[in-house]
């Protein structure tokens, strides 16, 4: 999954979300120097991606795409699907999109001093753009896929990827539908363990 639903599947915990917000820029092992909440946060990460990368739905999406998108078919499904959840924000939260957007920017900026260089980098452009909320629209990730484009060298199509969205959109959101339902009640059991090891 992308940012917003690892920043939402974090469930309200401030230093939970901090830890799956990061955890693409932690290498491996190396983060036993983060307090303990943040370090149950990459794993909580991991084990959401891991869950992800072998559901059966997800599959199926990604499977779709691989014609045109090849091997980053599933990190183009991974920006779907957070479309999809911006979209549908309203059943799943009873906060809105922009507020939860603004109060994790603020939540980054109180904990700048400890995050990764990659996430410091990224930091700025996500806020200004204000990446969260702007998923919701086709335009917005339009932009992050161009971006995640430009990431890979130009070496992949995701420039073109929101043709494959807009082509089979009724699908694509179907599936997310029936992925997340999975999704939130894995990552909740996950995270309760996590509480109560």
């Amino acid at each position: 999954m992308n940012f917003l639903a690892h920043i939402f599947l974090s469930f309200n915990d401030e230093e939970i979300s901090i830890g799956n917000f990061i955890a693409d820029s932690i290498r491996g092992n190396r983060y036993g120097h983060f307090p303990e909440r943040i370090q149950q946060g990459i794993v909580l990460h991991r084990a959401i991606d891991t869950f992800t990368d072998a559901h059966p739905t997800h599959k199926q999406s990604s499977k779709r795409l691989h014609p045109n998108q090849g091997h980053y078919s599933r990190v183009v499904v991974d920006v779907f699907y957070d479309h999809f959840l911006a979209k549908n924000w309203n059943r799943y939260s009873e906060v809105e999109l922009e507020h939860f957007a603004a109060e994790f920017y603020s939540l980054l900026k109180s904990r700048y001093p400890i995050l990764p260089e990659p996430t410091r980098h990224l930091m700025p452009y996500m806020i200004r753009d204000n990446w969260l909320y702007n998923y919701a629209t086709v335009d917005g990730i339009d932009k992050v896929l161009n971006g995640l484009y430009r990431r890979t060298g130009s070496k992949s199509n995701m420039n073109k990827a929101v043709l494959d969205l807009q082509l089979h959109y009724d699908l694509f959101e179907a599936e997310f539908s029936l992925f997340f339902e999975d999704l939130i009640i894995f990552s909740r059991e996950k995270f309760n363990s996590l509480n109560n090891p």
